[in-house]
């Protein structure tokens, strides 16, 4: 891996931290400011909306002017915003501070596996992308678990201080890094008639439809019940924030193993076979988290689940990084928004699915669908080997 997407790494390591951090202490967020832990729910919806509808603003923006330029900048307006929402004083002041992590969060990520595909021709940009995403996934996992011992500790104010703090100092040592690398820190070179014919370009793509739904559908069936998962803790008897933020972390080992194996899972399944195991494996792990067990026992199945995800998931990013070379960071920013759209629209479809018809039939409709997201995607997506001719 070339020694500039460490670097890369940090960034997404530094924006992740924060993302889930909130969702182990939201029941003490709802305490605290006296609102409902669906109410408090939405505060992951708000920053999972506003990171999907500034997609296609930040994504053209780091066309023109540079990624690494907008990358280190939302990177810093993160952090500012963590850190102001840990002194709200209301749910709405908290929620404008969300929305505005949002925004910062929503030109870190996208941007890096933008840089990244530009970095890494397209037979090694699964695995590089994968090496990338480790960043990603670690903190995740910091991020969580973070949340869960510092909420233990200082409540969930003391989550947003700390993480907010930590973000602003990543984003200028990452700064002075890239500023190094100085074919990263020019400006994109692009102008607004190429952009437009980028986007023509990505949009006569017929995968582009399919590509953008599944990973709607993957956001909002995935993704969309984490926010519940403290909840169907504390219906269990486990009220310690820490242990909520544990299992979330699991999600994030199974990433971080996907990582590690993608190298020899894609010579051995193909593109076709990750995507339709991963949703498999997806599926029946929203099944086992409606069974109500122990929590070592859903720490396990988030495991197994964060595997599926990044199975079905890296196969999305690189056919993403292919709709539009012209357009690359528009083409992947856009993905992020269809994903955050469904990460927006999941906590409000589980929310309503739970009251109306219970938490398991709720849970056993996402695993149908996102298994057939990845048996309907495979078959879209992969294209079929030539057929070799005998003699």
């Amino acid at each position: 891996m070339p020694p500039i997407l460490y670097l890369i790494a940090m960034a997404s390591f530094a924006a992740n931290l924060s993302v889930r951090a909130i969702d182990p202490v939201l029941p003490h967020v709802a305490d605290d400011l006296s609102v409902s832990i669906a109410h408090a729910a939405g505060l992951s919806a708000a920053l999972a909306f506003t990171f999907a509808i500034v997609q296609p603003i930040i994504g053209a923006v780091a066309d023109l002017i540079g990624k690494a330029r907008v990358m280190i900048v939302c990177l810093a307006l993160l952090g500012i915003g963590s850190i102001v929402g840990a002194f709200a004083t209301s749910f709405p002041m908290l929620l404008a501070t969300r929305i505005v992590c949002g925004i910062g969060a929503g030109g870190v990520f996208p941007v890096t596996l933008s840089l990244t595909s530009d970095l890494v021709a397209v037979s090694g940009r699964q695995v590089a992308i994968s090496r990338v995403l480790a960043g990603a996934m670690i903190g995740n996992i910091l991020g969580s678990t973070l949340g869960g011992v510092v909420g233990d500790l200082f409540g969930w104010r003391g989550v947003l201080g700390v993480l907010g703090v930590l973000t602003v100092v990543a984003s200028v040592t990452i700064g002075f890094g890239l500023r190094r690398k100085s074919e990263t820190m020019s400006s994109g070179g692009g102008s607004l008639s190429s952009l437009w014919h980028g986007y023509q370009v990505l949009f006569a793509n017929p995968r582009t439809r399919v590509c953008y739904s599944i990973v709607f559908l993957e956001g909002c069936c995935v993704l969309g019940v984490f926010p519940f998962v403290a909840a169907f803790l504390f219906e269990l008897g486990e009220t310690r924030l820490s242990i909520a933020g544990i299992v979330i972390a699991g999600f994030a080992v199974g990433g971080l193993f996907y990582t590690l194996s993608i190298s020899r899972m894609l010579p051995a399944l193909g593109v076709r076979g990750l995507m339709i195991v991963g949703g498999a494996l997806l599926a029946a792990q929203l099944v086992v988290l409606g069974l109500g067990l122990p929590w070592q026992a859903q720490l396990a199945s988030f495991v197994v689940m964060g595997l599926g995800f990044y199975m079905l998931h890296g196969c999305m990013q690189v056919f993403a990084s292919e709709l539009s070379v012209e357009a690359r960071a528009t083409s992947l920013s856009l993905h992020s928004c269809f994903f955050f759209l469904g990460q927006t629209a999941g906590p409000i479809s589980y929310g309503f699915g739970i009251a109306h018809i219970g938490k398991m039939p709720t849970l056993a409709i996402c695993a149908v669908i996102v298994f057939l997201v990845g048996v309907v995607g495979a078959r879209l997506l992969v294209q079929p080997r030539p057929a070799t001719r005998a003699g």
